[in-house]
C-alpha cells in the first residue's frame, strides 16, 4: 500500500476579522474619549484699574410678608395702598439720588401685594429693584 503524501500547507491566519474588530474598538474608543482641549476654553479675563467701591448705593429694603403687610427698613409700615406706600418709600429715600429698593416678598405673599410696592416704587420715581430669593434646603423636595 502506497499512500500518497500530499504537501502540507503551512497553516496561515486570515487576518481580515482581526483587523475588522480593532477598527470596531479603535472606532468605540474615538466616540468614547473626552478631549480636553476642546472643552476647556482658553479666556483671558480684563484686570480693572479702578480703586474698589467705597460706598454701597442706599439700600430700602422692603419686606412683604404672607398677610400683605410691608416693613420699610425694618419699621412696620400699617398702610396697604399704593399712594401711602409711595409717600413711605419717598420718606426714606430722600437721603440718596438714587437708592436701590429691595424687595424680600415671602413665598405665600400675594402677587398683588409685591405689584402694588413696585407701582408705589414707580410713583416715589425709585428705578432701582432688586429682588431677594433664598436657595432651597437639600431637605426641601
Amino acid at each position: 500500500m502506497k499512500f500518497r503524501l500530499r504537501d502540507k500547507e503551512p497553516p496561515e491566519i486570515n487576518l481580515i476579522p482581526f483587523i475588522d474588530v480593532l477598527l470596531v474598538i479603535l472606532i468605540f474608543l474615538m466616540l468614547s474619549t473626552t478631549y480636553n482641549r476642546f472643552t476647556e476654553m482658553q479666556i483671558q479675563l480684563p484686570m480693572a484699574d479702578a480703586q474698589a467701591m467705597q460706598e454701597r448705593p442706599l439700600e430700602i429694603v422692603v419686606a412683604v410678608d404672607a398677610a400683605g403687610q410691608f416693613t420699610i427698613n425694618r419699621i412696620r409700615f400699617a398702610g396697604t395702598d399704593a399712594l401711602s406706600l409711595s409717600a413711605a418709600l419717598q420718606i426714606a429715600a430722600k437721603e440718596s439720588s438714587e437708592p436701590l429698593l429691595v424687595i424680600h416678598a415671602d413665598a405665600n405673599a400675594r402677587h398683588q401685594s409685591v405689584i402694588t410696592l413696585m407701582d408705589a416704587a414707580r410713583r416715589a420715581g425709585l428705578q432701582r429693584i432688586s429682588f431677594t430669593a433664598q436657595r432651597p434646603s437639600p431637605t426641601t423636595p
